[in-house]
């Protein structure tokens, strides 16, 4: 269970602590029990929703269960997201870009995406029913399924977390992690096919856009497609 407990580690703010030693590659060998790590964010935080709802309006319950996701997550993925708005969309070279990117400073295209980012998640959570509330498990699970085929693309960067998540990641862990982002779908019928359908097709508008614009992936862009795909996800599903 070394790889499970590594990729909650990686991936939540849960109290499951990383394996103490940790091998070349391990990261990219977690990478199979991502979508599940995804289906536990999406229970935990379906389950605020679901509890806020009964107390609560929607403004005020869509307030939490964002709150309980950016919390269950660290903002990990919300850090790449503004790092590559900033970086993106600047005109310049593609190692100036990279070079903004690595920059711990939030620019103002950063703060601006961030922002936007979270008012519309805010608003698809907030506007979720008990009959559509279920997409949140999709959304969460697929996002961190769409890590996988991202981590066999070129790194724009040699070295670095991206290089050890590459070297270890096996492309069976594809097929065998990707039943449960495609179960879910199923499970919620043609509106959950058609938000999966358009899911993926998010994630390849990302990591094409990277790949034109870096020449490669970087874990920045990991976080900008989790939140891309998870949003585009929950907007089909309303």
């Amino acid at each position: 269970m070394k790889s499970l407990r590594l990729a909650f580690s990686l991936l939540t703010t849960l109290p499951i602590s990383a394996p103490h030693i940790w091998n070349p590659g391990d990261s990219g060998r977690a990478a199979g029990w991502f979508p599940l790590v995804g289906l536990v964010i999406g229970l935990l935080v379906g389950g605020v929703h679901w509890l806020g709802g009964l107390v609560f309006p929607p403004l005020v319950t869509g307030a939490l269960a964002l709150t309980a996701w950016v919390v269950l997550t660290g903002g990990l993925h919300l850090d790449g997201l503004a790092d590559c708005a900033d970086g993106l969309l600047y005109p310049g070279t593609p190692e100036k870009r990279l070079e903004i990117m690595r920059d711990p400073r939030l620019g103002a295209f950063g703060a601006i995406g961030l922002a936007l980012a979270l008012l519309l998640k805010f608003s698809v959570l907030a506007s979720l029913t008990p009959s559509t509330l279920p997409a949140v498990l999709l959304a969460a699970s697929l996002a961190r399924w769409c890590i996988l085929p991202a981590g066999l693309l070129p790194p724009a960067k040699p070295g670095g977390m991206g290089a050890d998540f590459a070297a270890g990641l096996q492309k069976t862990a594809l097929v065998g992690s990707g039943f449960i982002p495609l179960g879910m779908a199923c499970l919620l019928g043609v509106r959950g096919l058609l938000a999966a359908a358009l899911g993926l097709l998010a994630a390849f508008g990302v990591l094409t856009l990277a790949k034109n614009r870096l020449g490669g992936i970087t874990g920045d862009v990991f976080g900008l497609l989790v939140e891309s795909v998870e949003t585009v996800v929950l907007l089909v599903s309303l």
